[in-house]
């Protein structure tokens, strides 16, 4: 969880907890030059966290030569300790209710509620907060600091000046962010993720494929692609008429794709499920 009021782009501050994801949010922002507060309820989990933040940091920058390392200092003196505060709490929904509705107790009302989570909606997380209209969920990319796409989920109160805040911290950060129009279980990544899962963990169960073979697919074929363009770009560049030059993907292009590819994708689509039970016992 992080928390930050609307005046923080100019002022450059955050507080963000000591947990995993929370070390991860702290070089996030300290990189973009931000002073980060960092809180942990636990005993020891603070100076654990610097020394883990400063490990990382050094390592994060060790590439750059020793002119970068040369700010590893100066970058972690804008990393200080907050005393008092929430705690870091995992993926259980009752505790993230809890810390968020003691939480609005303690800020002011111009401060934007965020929650990291990765499977849960804000609506669940947020329920019990009187002002929704602050509140939504911005999921990281593990780890953040080297993977850079956040999603922006709105509660279905959010308002738009909130999405549009931390869409510019976001970006401001170094961050790509993408906004969702709604919530929805698994976001967008996880729900591209699953799919992808499910028929590699099929192909593999179905016996046509190993699991090593599975995994170059991805490594040595597809996630090559999908590194620098999406399916939807792929799609227009595909088409008879789309090239590098026409970044509005319209619909024109997506319908030739249709025209040329649709009838062999419709059969493939036909023998995809994406109802599997996953369980390892299936593979012995």
């Amino acid at each position: 969880m992080w928390i930050y009021d609307a005046g923080c782009i100019k002022t450059k501050s955050s507080h963000v907890c000591s947990g995993l994801i929370g070390r991860s949010w702290a070089l996030v922002f300290i990189s973009g030059g931000f002073s980060v507060r960092i809180y942990d309820a636990l005993e020891g989990g603070i100076s654990n966290s610097l020394r883990v933040c400063k490990k990382l940091w050094q390592l994060f920058l060790s590439a750059g030569g020793k002119k970068a390392l040369a700010k590893v200092q100066e970058q972690m003196n804008l990393l200080s300790v907050l005393t008092q505060g929430g705690e870091c709490v995992f993926e259980d929904l009752a505790v993230k209710q809890g810390v968020f509705l003691d939480v609005e107790c303690l800020v002011g009302s111009d401060v934007i509620l965020s929650s990291s989570t990765s499977c849960l909606v804000p609506s669940d997380v947020f329920s019990k907060v009187q002002h929704k209209s602050r509140c939504m969920v911005a999921h990281p990319v593990n780890p953040p600091y080297l993977v850079k796409l956040v999603e922006l989920v709105p509660h279905p109160e959010t308002s738009s000046s909130v999405m549009d805040t931390a869409h510019a911290l976001m970006t401001q950060v170094g961050q790509v962010p993408v906004r969702l129009h709604r919530e929805l279980d698994g976001f967008a990544l996880n729900r591209i993720q699953m799919a992808v899962i499910a028929e590699s963990w099929r192909l593999v169960q179905d016996g046509v494929i190993s699991v090593k073979d599975v995994d170059l697919v991805m490594s040595e074929g597809l996630g090559m692609r999908y590194a620098f363009i999406g399916p939807m770009e792929t799609m227009h560049l595909n088409a008879p008429q789309g090239n590098h030059t026409q970044r509005e993907l319209g619909t024109f292009h997506l319908f030739q794709y249709e025209q040329l590819h649709g009838t062999w994708y419709f059969m493939v689509l036909k023998s995809l499920s994406m109802s599997n039970t996953f369980s390892v016992h299936m593979l012995q």
